[in-house]
């Protein structure tokens, strides 16, 4: 079995970050480990307070990880502070890390900031060690400081990020009006991961399941392309399987077909 790790905040609603990561890894069928990087009181409706985790404990968690076992990829989610990136930076090159995955988490769906001000130009040095970046249409503009109104605005910023040192990125479109069409840029060119949009509004945790997605099929040996084809299929099974949970935007189904398996109702968001 194959070992990934996530380092990452925790959602105490259970559908997003380190929980959601697990749940991917565990559906995906590789072994799951994980740095917390910050404590977040939130549920479907609201992040309500963030509590960072000391540098000194996030590089402890590394440390105890990479010391004892095997890393076969790992993903980067949300990191609050300019000393927590560097922190996180600095360990990955320390232990020689491979297939990593960046997704750039800046703010939540409810619109609470997860990144401080100061620190979203650090990011950029996260972003120049990943094998690929993962930014939705909002990060992408953050990080390349520019609009993002349509697929060329998609493709300068891609080529932007990749100027930063990214071996690869995937633009998610799901900001953008009508169907939910993706960027992949790699080194060997483009290409748009095209599907219909899903008539849900239980959406939380979508980039934190795409990005540990990608980072399994890297661990199991898959290409980016591959990787990411194969996470873009993940995640809109996903969505489809959304879970009514809580009164906000609610989960979507990650281990829908364990449930299902286990002759649970999954209808109503009573499991």
């Amino acid at each position: 079995m194959k070992n990934v790790l996530t380092i990452a905040g925790s959602d105490s609603s259970g559908g997003a970050g380190i929980q959601a990561d697990l749940k991917t890894m565990c559906a995906l069928g590789v072994y799951g480990m994980s740095v917390i990087t910050a404590v977040t009181a939130q549920n479907t409706q609201s992040v309500r307070d963030v509590q960072e985790i000391d540098t000194g404990m996030v590089a402890a968690q590394i440390d105890a990880v990479f010391e004892d076992i095997p890393v076969d990829a790992l993903k980067v989610g949300m990191v609050s502070s300019a000393q927590i990136i560097r922190t996180i930076r600095d360990k990955l090159l320390e232990y020689g890390a491979k297939n990593i995955v960046v997704d750039p988490v800046m703010v939540s769906k409810s619109g609470y900031h997860l990144l401080r001000e100061e620190a979203v130009a650090a990011v950029a040095e996260l972003v120049a060690i990943a094998d690929i970046v993962t930014p939705n249409i909002p990060e992408a503009e953050l990080l390349v400081g520019e609009a993002i109104r349509g697929r060329e605005d998609m493709r300068r910023a891609a080529e932007k990020i990749l100027e930063m040192g990214a071996g690869s990125v995937l633009i998610k479109g799901g900001h953008m009006d009508g169907d939910a069409s993706d960027l992949l840029v790699t080194g060997e060119g483009e290409r748009w991961l095209d599907a219909k949009r899903i008539d849900t509004r239980n959406t939380h945790g979508t980039g934190c399941t795409l990005s540990s997605a990608v980072a399994c099929g890297l661990a199991r040996g898959y290409d980016i392309p591959r990787a990411v084809d194969l996470a873009k299929a993940y995640i809109t099974q996903a969505i489809t399987d959304a879970l009514p949970v809580g009164k906000g935007v609610g989960p979507v189904g990650h281990l829908i077909q364990l449930y299902r398996d286990a002759g649970l109702d999954t209808e109503g968001g009573a499991i």
